[in-house]
């Protein structure tokens, strides 16, 4: 008959002393502490699945006791009569366990931006990237994903960045983590997008325009879009760069979107220019009515840029186009302040003319602008929309523009500015 096993007891585990070679304390049903010569003290289980004589490592004594020893070998043959191999189990979930250490954030958002490459304009990828080394990265970039919360991102991301004033910055970078978690759930690493949770935990961006030669009254002074178009033609920096100024109150596009043209997008026999999505706020592409006054700055234009791929290539390499700072820079020179004019504020300015001095239709400035505008069953018009209508509108707006730059007084009441400009000469 086989002797019995006396169970262990806190006594013995803990007065257990190391000896020349490591020995065993059994303490009944395939467990054992096993007392190395080192002086480790190592509970073990010895068990046998699909007639394989195996050995689980349950941990060490002190920080695991027997009692929890004990647990763990109760658990184990749970697993076993339910033919589950422990030992096996073990190692699965430590790999799994690895594998949720290694998917941190950071990694993540790296493989998100790799992949935006042919979605993102090169100065949006660069805007980001500094966002992430910057605000993110520094904070919970080594950080689990299963480790991540809402509180989390919250106070160890947006706050500081709140904190210091930069109110939209904070905005900026929730919607970036947004866009990378939602990319983390589609990959089947994330189970939710968590800035969901946040909605109304930042302080509102404050309102602002961008300055666009207001008068005392708050709206664009007509006059002074006249006066700043005549001393345009004055600027004695780059002919490329004068050609900008001269072009963007034409068009009024977003500066990164004239920036960024290509002599390929022009088409000269349609009077179009037409810009692909990727290049787009919406990610729509879009398509610009030329107006006979833009068509002749292009022409011009094309004499001295034509033969390169950019309308407005920059003075250090022909590889890319004019900075975001260009045409900023060039209104200063010409002695406009940033509380005056910012080359932004031409859409301003042709989003209150058009409206309120020549009295277009307000969807078709919208289309014209890019701005996301629905018909009546809400589906978003494409970009070919309105174009008709547009190419009225930008007609009339160049020869508005070339009006403004003839008048130097203004007129002696507001019905006689209204008269003139729907007269024959306008339309």
């Amino acid at each position: 008959m086989p002797k019995r096993t006396l169970p262990l007891s806190d006594t013995q585990v803990k007065n257990s002393k190391p000896k020349e070679k490591n020995y065993k304390l059994a303490d009944g049903g395939g467990m054992y502490l096993l007392v190395t010569a080192s002086g480790g003290k190592l509970w073990r289980l010895d068990y046998r699945f699909k007639d394989k004589r195996k050995t689980l490592a349950m941990g060490s004594y002190p920080e695991i006791t027997l009692g929890e020893a004990r647990q763990r070998r109760h658990e184990a043959r749970q697993l076993l009569a339910n033919n589950v191999d422990p030992g096996e189990l073990k190692k699965t979930i430590k790999v799994e366990e690895m594998d949720e250490r290694n998917n941190t954030f950071e990694k993540l958002a790296r493989d998100w931006l790799d992949r935006q490459t042919t979605e993102l304009a090169a100065t949006t990828q660069k805007m980001i990237r500094s966002r992430l080394d910057k605000d993110i990265y520094p904070t919970i970039g080594d950080t689990p994903l299963t480790e991540l919360s809402a509180q989390l991102i919250l106070e160890k991301v947006l706050r500081p960045i709140e904190a210091r004033g930069a109110i939209e910055s904070a905005h900026r970078v929730r919607g970036t983590i947004s866009q990378i978690l939602r990319y983390g759930v589609a990959c089947g690493v994330c189970d939710r997008d968590l800035t969901a949770d946040m909605r109304g935990a930042l302080k509102p961006i404050p309102r602002k325009h961008h300055a666009a030669l207001d008068s005392t009254g708050g709206t664009t002074d007509p006059l002074k879009v006249g006066e700043l178009l005549r001393t345009i033609d004055t600027y004695d920096g780059s002919l490329v760069v004068k050609h900008a100024l001269q072009l963007h109150p034409y068009i009024a596009t977003r500066p990164g979107e004239l920036r960024h043209a290509e002599w390929g997008e022009i088409d000269f026999d349609t009077a179009t220019w037409s810009i692909p999505a990727g290049r787009m706020k919406m990610k729509n592409p879009h398509v610009v009515p030329l107006s006979p006054q833009a068509v002749d700055i292009l022409q011009s234009l094309l004499k001295l840029t034509g033969t390169g791929k950019y309308l407005f290539p920059s003075v250090r390499s022909v590889a890319r186009p004019i900075s975001d700072n260009t045409m900023n820079a060039a209104l200063r020179r010409l002695g406009y302040s940033k509380d005056e004019i910012v080359s932004h504020g031409w859409r301003a300015i042709f989003r209150t003319l058009a409206d309120e001095v020549l009295q277009e239709r307000v969807d078709i400035i919208e289309a014209q602008l890019a701005h996301q505008v629905n018909d009546v069953l809400g589906r978003a018009y494409n970009r070919t929309s309105f174009l008709a209508e547009r190419r009225e509108l930008m007609n009339r707006w160049g020869k508005y523009l070339n009006w403004l730059k003839e008048k130097k007084k203004k007129p002696s009441d507001t019905h006689s500015i209204f008269s003139e400009i729907r007269s024959h000469r306008i339309q």
